[in-house]
């Protein structure tokens, strides 16, 4: 009767999504709705389980991103900057007293590329953790579509309770209208009094009641059912899955091996247990050493707001050093033996020299100078750190021995659960065979009732009663049943998947 997330990926999708057409972002209920539709129906419009399944695609981010830290980093930084023109200060030095007088404004530019790459024991594991933190996200969603399916089932089955209960109010208001008709049959015919059609008309209006009780009865389960498939209602749904009774034989033990392989909280709690084991591998990782690696390129490019600036210090260092080159060819032609003379002209300043200081200033803002690349590479060990990493260590272990506890806890909780349902399923089985044959009896009682007050044999009160006791009878028979379904509902919650040994035909 619980469909799991396996089944649900099956038929039945192309079975709804057939039915239904192209399915719109919020799904119309169909006309006719299994069980296994109405699952499948859930996990694909239910919001808190769409919520819950978010989770696995943060948990794929973060295996992503784990193992992207393994991979270097890159970065590419690059601005422009502007000075203004003046004087510089150095202190209580200024830039005339180093004969530069007032500097002009500049445009510099600049670039840098750099990769870096730290490795530690941290990185090296966290793929592996985030790949288990998945597994258990994964699990937890499995989990989340198992309790959905066991919320749409009891759902579904109080939509199917409510209806067979209507259909009992309707034919309980048809005998009551039968006996109304019966009381004032005999009423005419001077075999009564008025007093019984008065009592009849009574019992009849109670079943009228009754029946409109129950009709919103039907009306609240299927609003409760939509509810919790997360579609929109529709009046007219019929639901075509039919509940029968069988006796169970299931062998105890079976059903608890079968729970140790397919619940899916013990699935999820075991994930959780191998995330929690690699948790402390990851803490011991904090006692290996770090590798940190370092590459970089980078360039610039000055240029000056005004080329005036710089020709005329290209134009005094040019007389300055003719003045000098004259000096000297005076000084060698007063020697005892005199030196060659040099030639003063080559430090003239030319229009050559002009265009090349015009050209080399004209770099803003991509006219870059490259810089010497760098490469370092660091290795550092951690030698003593107030016992911190022991620490993250025994918590680790607490964390890791915490989750077996619950593990060991929830196998037990398992052992109990299945004893305990598979005793409520053979009690529901039995209570349902007494009361079949309890409203057999009831049947039985009703029409000898029926035929005695016709012929006058019995009273009207003995009528009621045999009325009564044939409603009762229908009624505890219903709950029966669906005691039964309730009951075999829970234990396949618990063990984890549908049990196959239902009679053929049975659509559970």
């Amino acid at each position: 009767m619980l469909i799991h997330r396996s089944l649900a990926r099956r038929a039945p999708i192309l079975v709804v999504l057939a039915a239904l057409g192209a399915l719109p972002a919020q799904a119309q209920a169909p006309a006719m709705l299994s069980l296994e539709e109405a699952v499948v129906l859930a996990e694909q419009y239910n919001p808190g389980f769409q919520a819950q399944k978010n989770d696995e695609e943060v948990a794929d981010w973060n295996l992503r991103s784990s193992q992207g830290a393994l991979l270097p980093l890159a970065s590419i930084t690059s601005g422009l900057e502007y000075q203004g023109s003046g004087e510089l200060r150095f202190g209580s030095l200024r830039t005339d007293d180093f004969g530069f007088g007032r500097l002009p404004s500049y445009y510099l530019s600049y670039y840098n590329v750099g990769l870096s790459l730290d490795l530690t024991g941290a990185k090296l594991f966290a793929p592996s953790q985030a790949r288990l933190e998945r597994d258990a996200a994964r699990a937890q969603i499995t989990n989340a579509a198992a309790a959905l399916a066991y919320a749409v089932t009891q759902r579904y089955l109080d939509v199917t309770r409510a209806q067979a209960s209507e259909r009992l109010s309707v034919q309980e208001l048809e005998r009551t209208r039968q006996n109304l008709r019966l009381a004032q049959a005999r009423q005419a015919v001077g075999a009564t009094t008025a007093l019984e059609a008065r009592q009849a008309e009574v019992v009849m209006g109670r079943a009228e009641v009754a029946l409109l009780q129950a009709q919103n009865a039907v009306k609240t389960a299927h609003l409760r059912l939509v509810q919790q498939l997360g579609i929109e209602y529709r009046e007219d749904m019929r639901l075509t899955t039919e509940f029968r009774v069988f006796e169970p034989k299931w062998n105890e033990a079976q059903l608890y091996g079968q729970a140790l392989d397919l619940n899916p909280s013990l699935a999820a709690l075991r994930a959780s247990t191998r995330a929690a084991d690699y948790g402390v591998r990851m803490a011991r990782s904090a006692y290996l050493p770090t590798f940190s690696l370092r590459a970089g390129l980078s360039g610039f490019a000055r240029q000056a707001g005004s080329s005036d600036y710089l020709l005329g210090q290209a134009q005094t260092q040019s007389l300055g050093r003719i003045q000098q080159c004259q000096a000297w060819n005076e000084i060698f032609q007063r020697l005892a033996d005199p030196l060659p003379m040099q030639d003063c002209t080559q430090f003239q300043f030319t229009d050559s020299d002009r265009r090349a200081i015009l050209d080399e200033n004209a770099q803003f803002p991509f006219g870059f100078t490259r810089q010497p690349g760098t490469l370092s590479l660091t290795v550092s060990l951690p030698v003593f750190q107030g016992f911190s990493r022991q620490r993250d260590v025994e918590a680790a272990r607490a964390v890791e021995d915490d989750a077996r506890h619950r593990e060991r806890e929830l196998e037990l909780q398992l052992r109990a659960d299945i004893a305990a349902g598979l005793a409520a399923v053979e009690t529901a089985y039995q209570s349902a065979q007494i009361e079949e044959r309890n409203q057999l009896v009831a049947d039985e009682q009703l029409r000898l009732a029926q035929e005695r007050y016709r012929l006058g044999a019995a009273s009207f009160l003995e009528l009621v009663e045999a009325e009564t006791l044939k409603a009762g009878a229908d009624r505890s028979q219903l709950d029966a049943v669906f005691s039964f379904h309730d009951a075999l509902a829970g234990l396949e919650a618990v063990v984890g998947g549908r049990l196959p040994q239902a009679p053929a035909g049975d659509e559970r």
